[in-house]
C-alpha cells in the first residue's frame, strides 16, 4: 500500500443515497440492492448510523461486500474523507430528504479497483483512484462508485491527500466561479479552516484577490490559515483589526447559521454572497429580508452544489486540481488519520470544531 498522506453479525438493512443534478435521488436496499448486489459470503466491515444524534449513534457492523452492477467498481479503499455533510447527514438534519437510520455514511474514498461492473473496461482493474461513492457507501473497507464519478491519482499524489482535496477542490473552484470573482476583489472565506475554506483561499489568491480574508476560531487557526494564503484574520463573528477589510465584493460560506445575516451585511454594493454548506446550522428564516432591505445596494445571494456541474466539467476540475496538489502548488491539509473503526471520534472532534483540513478514515 502506498504511504497515506504526504505532510505530516447479520445481513443489515441500509439505505444507499446518491446525488444528482435534479436534487437527492434515494434508492434503498436491504441486503440485495437496486443499486448494486451484495456478495453471498465476503463480509466487510462499514460505519452505518445506527441513531441519529451524537456521534454515539454510528455502529461498526459487519455487511456483505458490493459486487459492482453495470457500470460500476468496486475499490478497496485506503482513505475515506469524513466531510461536514456527513456530521449533517449523521444529526439527522436532512432526514426529511430521505435519511434514515441504518445508513451507511461516506462519499469519496481513494483505493484500487478490484473488480468491475458489466460495461466497464477490464483495465481499471488494480489501479488507483479517487471516487465519489454518492451521500453514501464510503465508510466501508471497499466501496462501489459508478465509474464517471472515478478519477485515477496521479503518481506522486497519496490516497489521504486525495480525499482531501476531490469534492471540496470542486466546490471552492465552481463556488468562486458562480460568485464571478475577479482578480483585484476582496474575498471572505467564512469557515476557512476546512477543507473547502483552505482550498477556496488558495484559490482566491492565485486569481488575484485584491484581499483574501477567513474568519477563524483562534489565533492559532489564524496563523495556520495565512500560512495558506490568507491576509486577514477575523473572528467568528466577523470582526478584526483596525486595518482589516469592512466589506466584500465576494463571499463564500461553508458556516450558514445564525449569523449568517450578518455577513451579508459585510457585501460591498453589487457583493455576491455564495453559501456552500450549513455546518452550523440553517440561517433564520427570514434572512433574505437583509438583501431587500439592502435593495439599492444591488446585492446577490446564491446557494451552490456541485450537483449542478456536469459530471465531465468536475472531473476536469478535480484532474487538474490533483496534479496541482501532486506537484505542491495547491495544498491540502489532513488534520488526522484514524482506523475506520474510530469514526465516532472523528465525529467527536468535528462537532468540537477542533478539526483543521479533514480527518481521513483507514480500514
Amino acid at each position: 500500500m502506498r504511504p497515506l498522506r504526504s505532510d505530516g453479525g447479520g445481513a443489515v438493512s441500509f439505505r444507499h443515497v446518491t446525488s444528482d443534478a435534479g436534487g437527492t435521488r434515494v434508492a434503498a436496499y436491504v441486503r440485495a440492492a437496486n443499486v448494486h448486489s451484495l456478495t453471498g459470503g465476503a463480509r466487510m466491515k462499514a460505519v452505518v448510523i445506527e441513531k441519529f444524534g451524537s456521534p454515539d449513534g454510528l455502529a461498526v457492523v459487519d455487511v456483505p461486500v458490493p459486487v459492482p452492477a453495470p457500470g460500476q467498481v468496486r475499490i478497496a479503499t485506503e482513505a475515506i474523507g469524513v466531510g461536514g455533510v456527513d456530521a449533517v447527514i449523521r444529526r439527522g438534519t436532512l432526514a426529511a430528504y430521505g435519511f434514515r437510520e441504518g445508513h451507511l455514511l461516506g462519499s469519496e474514498v481513494a483505493g484500487s479497483v478490484t473488480a468491475v461492473g458489466e460495461g466497464v473496461d477490464d483495465s481499471w482493474i488494480g489501479r488507483r483512484v479517487w471516487a465519489f461513492t454518492g451521500l453514501s457507501g464510503g465508510y466501508a473497507e471497499q466501496a462501489v462508485a459508478a465509474v464517471e464519478d472515478v478519477l485515477p491519482m496521479p503518481a506522486g499524489l497519496f490516497s489521504a491527500d486525495a480525499v482531501a482535496l476531490g469534492g471540496s477542490g470542486v466546490v471552492a473552484h465552481f463556488a468562486l466561479e458562480r460568485a464571478r470573482f475577479a482578480a483585484g476583489e476582496t474575498v471572505l472565506v467564512r469557515g476557512a479552516a476546512g477543507s473547502i475554506g483552505i482550498t477556496a483561499l488558495q484559490l482566491a489568491a492565485r486569481g488575484g484577490a485584491g484581499a483574501v480574508v477567513v474568519t477563524a476560531s483562534s489565533a492559532e487557526r489564524g496563523a495556520r490559515l495565512r500560512g495558506l494564503g490568507a491576509t486577514e484574520v477575523l473572528d467568528r463573528s466577523g470582526e478584526g483589526g483596525p486595518d482589516a477589510p469592512r466589506g466584500f465584493d465576494v463571499v463564500i460560506d461553508v458556516v450558514g447559521g445564525p449569523q449568517l445575516p450578518l455577513f451579508l451585511d459585510k457585501l460591498n454594493a453589487n457583493g455576491r454572497y455564495v453559501s456552500v454548506g450549513v455546518v452550523g446550522g440553517q440561517p433564520p428564516a427570514d434572512f433574505g429580508m437583509r438583501l431587500m432591505d439592502a435593495f439599492r445596494r444591488s446585492l446577490s445571494f446564491a446557494t451552490f452544489s456541485s450537483d449542478t456541474v456536469p459530471g465531465p466539467e468536475r472531473q476536469a476540475v478535480r484532474s487538474s486540481q490533483f496534479a496541482d496538489a501532486a506537484q505542491g502548488t495547491l495544498r491540502t491539509v489532513v488534520h488526522e488519520v484514524l482506523p475506520l473503526d474510530q469514526a465516532a471520534q472523528a465525529h467527536r472532534e468535528m462537532d468540537a470544531g477542533t478539526v483543521f483540513g479533514r480527518i481521513v478514515l483507514v480500514p
